[in-house]
């Protein structure tokens, strides 16, 4: 994936990056520096600027998504900030939450709602991430925030994406589930995936990343690697 100028208003300003396969490029910067809306942009879910946009290749393709289904039909999922307002459906259980996330997938579309094969994918994705459910049959809204986070992962990750952006992974999530998403992130990234961790928490960006972006005002100003990343480095270029 690369983004290339990318512009929307005043908030995104000729932004440029690229993530490749097998990699996790992680995303700082100050709230407003423009990191979700530029995610929101590559997923769809927000238009650049029609005229002087900028550009953004998959595959080394030209792609403009108008609405998130197209970018999710080519692989691109966007896993959100707010898990309650966007995340999950509050009154289904973990199973119809995550084969939802299935069958809006292009391999998953069909006209049959198979209750079987929803029993066999929440299986899959609930053990892949340790989503631990005492009653199968509870409501999402009744787990804990950490196995929240994890059925909005699983529900994102059973549409076989092959970039994945994390915004705040690990926001509002209790302590003890914050390892198991740091895993499964690191682990989708050793099985080829191309994925974005946006994120405020520092420690986190550099405990994930390959590399680290900082974003300033709209623009990436600075790119590190983690080995030569520190929190103090990270702050300077996100401030000046």
């Amino acid at each position: 994936l690369a983004v290339e100028n990318v512009t929307m208003g005043s908030v995104v300003k000729n932004m440029s990056f690229s993530v490749y396969e097998g990699e996790v490029v992680g995303m700082a910067g100050l709230v407003g520096s423009g990191r979700t809306e530029v995610a929101h942009i590559v997923c769809g879910a927000r238009k650049r600027n029609f005229l002087r946009g900028g550009l953004i290749y998959l595959n080394d393709k030209p792609v403009r998504y108008r609405v998130p289904r197209q970018a999710v039909r080519d692989g691109i999922v966007y896993i959100t900030e707010d898990r309650k307002l966007d995340g999950f459906f509050e009154t289904m259980t973990a199973d119809d939450n995550i084969y939802l996330g299935h069958l809006a997938s292009p391999k998953g579309r069909r006209f049959l709602y198979s209750l079987r094969e929803r029993r066999a994918i929440g299986d899959l994705w609930m053990k892949k991430l340790g989503i631990s459910a005492l009653k199968r049959s509870l409501r999402i809204i009744e787990y804990s925030g950490g196995n929240q986070q994890k059925v909005v992962v699983a529900k994102s990750l059973a549409q076989e994406p092959s970039v994945i952006i994390f915004d705040e992974p690990t926001r509002g999530v209790d302590v003890g589930a914050i390892p198991q998403i740091h895993a499964a992130i690191r682990a989708l990234a050793a099985e080829g995936k191309a994925v974005i961790v946006i994120s405020s928490y520092l420690p986190e960006v550099m405990a994930v990343s390959d590399r680290i972006l900082v974003a300033r005002g709209g623009r990436i100003v600075e790119e590190m690697s983690a080995a030569d990343a520190t929190e103090e480095k990270i702050m300077y270029a996100a401030i000046h």
